[in-house]
């Protein structure tokens, strides 16, 4: 199935279609996290339900901006992009969540024996990608560990796991599922810290959201796209390296061994569920923590660039109404 990039302005003007026809824009390239998208597609469950899925290829435009604009029905979007966007007053709802634990860690190279413990980060050099998020979360764990949160940096992007394997920087963030396992097939030695045992929150990741217009106007759209969505990712969480064939099948992956150890390590890690977790599930708690983490740490900001105040209440930021379970 070949698809097109579209314009922001293409999306809006396609918005109205066939109510049959839906689409979801991702939050990055296609990889792991994508899995039960692909699933549902491949497997028949989004034709079983009456929908024809166009799963947009990512684009230089937000899936929150475009799911804030009404131009997708639906948005795949990173757990900060959604909080962001929602904090800010986009007038959209979480349905989903695909990962029941953090998979993000901060990640360094063990042969550097200046770095045994998140305090040592003091005084070295981060390679990072350009949010405030980066700030407040490195800076909670090297606090938490009684050191004092002063650190170089340097925006890399991508870059930053090329920069971190020769040296040039210290430490980075990865994560676990996908640059985790691409370090450990090119046979680089790292070693790493996790977010939650220093001060962090651990929050779900990788949220699946719609506009709240649409829960009311075509909620049964919403509820055929969801079921058949979490149809997909059950199965993918029960076949896990037979998923990572169906995707492989349908993207363009350089090397196909990266999606394979991916799902490996997202079903040894029980990242998509543990068995007790139905797939998909928004823990409230987890959510409430995260955001209020997010409103401290002064990360969520109104278009003023002033610090967001926290609401006391986030309930409202997500629907699981259609889940028949």
């Amino acid at each position: 199935m070949k698809i097109t990039t579209l314009s922001l302005s293409s999306l809006l003007a396609s918005s109205a279609a066939h109510a049959e026809d839906v689409n979801i824009a991702l939050d990055w390239t296609l990889n792991t996290n994508h899995i039960g998208l692909v699933v549902a597609r491949e497997n028949g469950y989004f034709e079983e339900a009456g929908l024809e899925v166009d799963i947009l290829p990512y684009s230089d435009t937000a899936s929150t901006a475009l799911l804030s604009a009404g131009a997708v029905d639906f948005a795949y979007m990173t757990a900060l992009g959604f909080m962001s966007a929602k904090a800010g007053g986009a007038d959209i709802t979480a349905l989903w969540v695909t990962m029941q634990r953090e998979a993000g860690r901060l990640v360094y190279n063990s042969d550097n024996a200046d770095i045994t413990r998140p305090a040592d980060l003091e005084g070295k050099t981060y390679a990072g990608f350009g949010s405030a998020w980066e700030d407040a979360l490195i800076s909670t764990m090297i606090e938490s560990d009684g050191g004092t949160p002063d650190y170089d940096t340097v925006t890399l992007g991508t870059g930053a796991y090329e920069a971190l394997a020769t040296g040039a920087v210290d430490f980075t963030l990865e994560v676990a599922t996908w640059e985790g396992v691409n370090s450990e097939l090119l046979g680089r030695d790292q070693s790493h810290f996790i977010y939650a045992d220093y001060g962090v929150p651990e929050p779900q990741g990788g949220y699946i959201g719609t506009q709240t217009a649409m829960l009311q106007s075509d909620p049964d759209i919403v509820d055929a796209f969801m079921d058949a969505t979490a149809k997909g990712y059950a199965w993918a969480a029960g076949n896990p390296q037979a998923a990572a064939e169906i995707l492989i099948a349908a993207g363009d992956f350089p090397n196909e061994e990266l999606v394979r150890g991916s799902m490996r390590v997202i079903d040894d890690g029980n990242y998509l569920t543990d068995g007790l977790i139905p797939v998909g599930q928004i823990d409230e708690e987890r959510l409430t923590t995260m955001a209020q983490f997010l409103y401290d740490s002064g990360v969520l900001r109104g278009t003023d660039g002033e610090p967001l105040v926290w609401p006391g209440d986030v309930s409202d930021w997500f629907d699981q109404g259609w889940r028949a379970d």
